[in-house]
């Protein structure tokens, strides 16, 4: 045999091991993701178009086959990464995709998947993050999610997911970033992870009331986005007391009382609250001005009344202030318009009187008179506004 054929037939075998690299198993999981895909929904400039099974996935280089959307690891055996781009792809996802056991990143956002998540998908033991982010996915959030004990982002915002959220979130003790904002999801808030730093669950139809017991254990919460459903009832303290809360936003739900202690001796990051277009009644609560980091806070379009407290304007972190929209009286504090450095926002749509009308803080005007009157009319003394 001649030196040329020994080196044919080395490159034959090094060609036939290249295209042998990527395990059985995920080949057959990237062949069913493909497959459940609707073939017209796939443009032919898209990442899954690359997609040719005739070459290996994890075969360098990728030149035209496989070009986007993958991830090896460093083995080039096993898929790391499915990470789809926004081409509108539309299907179903196959349950094989369970198979794909080394994935840590699993990101098909901005696409129009439907049909329901499956709970296949709780059986990959190193998933780090998931976004199925705006796309048409239906039914529960299944339970079995929580067998992710890897997962340490969980995206499943913009979709029209239903039912309860699942009390076996509180086992996803990798969790620190949890979105599963403009849903259809019901019920009340339920224990939360351990370890989460952010929670959003904005436009859904959550109600009920804010338990204590949902939130205790989460002592590295940071931010909590719970606007736009329909949780009831009254505000509690513990809720501003929580140790690591900096942002807060309840806006548009059905509240009707807030407490709110001092901040707490050890200080606090709490940095914006926005509790407006709810049903808050009672006088505006002062103990906010304890806070020592609050810039931002919105009590707008609530049943508030009373006067505006003096301590407000003497806060030198408050930047933006929004109480319009309520039954406010009295003279607003002085400070507010003639300080060195004055505050935005809005004190308009409420019965003060001497707001200055060339203040973009005194905008819009006043409530008229008689509306003023009749929300506090001598028959109801100081009562409630009326509403």
């Amino acid at each position: 045999m001649t030196i040329f054929s020994l080196l044919l037939l080395l490159l034959l075998s090094l060609s036939s091991l290249a295209h042998s690299l990527t395990s059985p198993s995920d080949l057959s999981a990237l062949k069913a993701f493909k497959s459940a895909v609707k073939p017209s929904s796939i443009p032919p400039w898209s990442c899954l178009a690359s997609w040719n099974f005739s070459v290996d996935p994890c075969a360098l280089p990728r030149r035209t086959s496989f070009s986007c959307g993958l991830l090896c690891n460093p083995a080039a055996t096993r898929i790391t990464q499915l990470t789809l781009d926004p081409a509108g792809y539309s299907g179903t996802l196959s349950p094989l995709l369970s198979r794909l056991t080394q994935l840590t990143v699993l990101d098909l956002a901005d696409n129009s998947f439907s049909g329901l998540i499956p709970s296949a998908i709780s059986s990959l033991p190193n998933l780090q993050i998931l976004i199925l982010r705006s796309n048409s996915f239906t039914g529960v959030i299944p339970p079995s999610i929580s067998n992710l004990k890897s997962l340490e982002s969980l995206d499943l915002s913009h979709n029209s997911l239903a039912g309860n959220l699942p009390k076996s979130l509180v086992f996803l003790s990798a969790l620190r970033r949890l979105d599963l904002s403009f849903n259809r999801l019901t019920g009340s808030v339920p224990k939360l992870p351990p370890n989460l730093l952010e929670l959003a669950l904005k436009r859904n139809s959550l109600s009920g009331y804010l338990e204590k017991s949902s939130f205790v254990e989460s002592t590295q919460l940071e931010v909590i986005e719970l606007s736009e459903n329909s949780l009831a009832g009254t505000l509690p303290a513990w809720f501003f007391l929580l140790p690591s809360v900096q942002q807060i936003n309840l806006a548009n739900n059905s509240l009707t009382r807030v407490e709110i202690s001092p901040a707490a001796a050890t200080g606090s990051d709490l940095v914006a609250v926005d509790l407006g277009f709810n049903r808050i009644e009672g006088n505006v609560p002062v103990n906010f001005a304890s806070y020592p980091a609050l810039s931002a806070l919105s009590l707008r379009y609530n049943r508030l009344r009373g006067t505006i407290p003096l301590e407000f304007s003497q806060m030198k972190t408050m930047k933006r202030l929004y109480l319009d929209g309520n039954f406010l009286t009295g003279k607003p504090p002085a400070e507010f318009f003639f300080g060195g450095d004055p505050v935005s926002g809005s004190l308009g749509d409420n019965c003060l009187q001497g707001c200055p009308q060339s203040s973009q803080l005194c905008a819009p005007s006043q409530k008229p008179n008689a509306v003023c009157k009749e929300a506090y009319g001598s028959g109801r003394g100081k009562g409630k506004p009326m509403t």
